[in-house]
């Protein structure tokens, strides 16, 4: 395939996951992942600053999706169901990507470095969603709180619907998680 091709960001996703899933991540190095994509070295750092990022390119969009969701939520839903309609809004993402979720997953937890960038991620992702439902008039602890279960949740339910057994949509995971949050929390 020329470098004239279309697509070349998706390309080099691409490439970089098959490498790192034949490879290692730390074996793989950024000109075999231009070679592999049919692009240059020069054209992978147009597109991405190192290759780690390739793994987590769209953590900013996914962030920015869960938070306008709980932003958008009706103004007379609990925090914990605004928290719902962000996880709607994300599952709505992975859609039909199931299987490079678990490749991708499957990089990043046999790499520390890896596993580190994840927690970061998340990490933003909590502070996000606190923020947005502050804005939305929760006070704290309760903001925290909430942003951090839902947070949970969305783990949790990841985790549960990149399962080699795992046949439901990725809404109804998160959906059945939350729920069991709910219960564990209501009983006693």
């Amino acid at each position: 395939m020329g470098r004239w091709e279309p697509n070349a960001r998706g390309r080099l996703a691409e490439a970089a996951l098959e490498l790192y899933g034949e490879r290692g991540y730390e074996q793989t190095t950024v000109a075999e992942i231009a070679k592999r994509a049919g692009l240059t070295e020069r054209t992978f750092f147009r597109h991405y600053a190192d290759k780690r990022e390739v793994l987590f390119d769209g953590s900013v969009a996914l962030q920015e999706l869960f938070v306008k969701a709980v932003t958008e939520a009706p103004e007379s839903a609990a925090p914990i169901d605004a928290i719902a309609a962000g996880l709607e809004a994300v599952s709505k993402v992975f859609v039909g990507r199931r299987e490079h979720s678990r490749q991708r997953q499957a990089v990043i937890v046999a790499n520390a470095e890896l596993q580190e960038r994840e927690l970061i991620k998340l990490a933003s992702m909590s502070a996000g969603l606190a923020d947005a439902l502050r804005r939305r008039g929760v006070a704290e602890p309760a903001a925290s709180l909430t942003a951090e279960a839902g947070l949970a949740v969305f783990k949790v339910g990841f985790e549960l619907w990149i399962a080699a057994s795992e046949e439901r949509e990725m809404a109804q995971v998160m959906r059945e998680s939350l729920d069991e949050l709910k219960a564990v929390t209501a009983s006693g």
